[in-house]
């Protein structure tokens, strides 16, 4: 468990991002909420820090670079996340989904190596803390459309809108 994290809260064209980071500057929670709480809540509660500060992040940088039009920006942006050997595997997949093309649920399940894990697939995505460096907005319904999304469709869409153009 993290002791001490920070939180530091931007603005960006899709409204406040909030994000946490361990004391080794590991996103380890982000959203796109100015709640704090909410953003904390995001981790499984033994994991949660003992105390939150708010600062300056290193991965505030790579924020401001990804709206500023550089979408891969936040792919070295080390992260932290607590799961099971599939959730791991699935959010290391998810990084590994190039901007602009993204995956619909079936995809990312064959991605694992696990074809028919479909509802497995969206549960790894739910599941992620650390929202847009480790990009579960890269994965779509089966149809093409959208799906959920933790933050909004709205920021969802914005994102996968922003990452086509590049």
């Amino acid at each position: 468990m993290t002791t001490t994290a920070i939180i530091q809260t931007l603005q960006t064209p899709d409204g406040a991002f909030t994000l946490l980071a361990d004391e080794s500057g590991h996103v380890l929670a982000s959203g796109w909420t100015p709640d704090a709480d909410a953003v904390v809540a995001r981790l499984p509660g033994l994991r949660r820090p003992a105390r939150v500060v708010e600062g300056t992040t290193d991965a505030a940088t790579a924020v401001r670079a990804y709206y500023d039009g550089d979408v891969a920006a936040i792919d070295d942006v080390p992260v932290r996340q607590f799961g099971t050997v599939l959730q791991n595997a699935g959010w290391a997949a998810l990084r590994r989904i190039r901007p602009g093309d993204p995956l619909t649920y079936t995809g990312f399940a064959a991605a694992l190596g696990q074809p028919a894990a479909v509802r497995a697939a969206a549960s790894i995505c739910a599941r992620n803390a650390p929202a847009l460096f480790v990009p579960c907005h890269r994965v779509l319904r089966t149809d093409g459309s959208l799906g959920g999304f933790a933050w909004g469709l709205p920021v969802k869409r914005s994102l996968l809108a922003r990452e086509a153009i590049t």
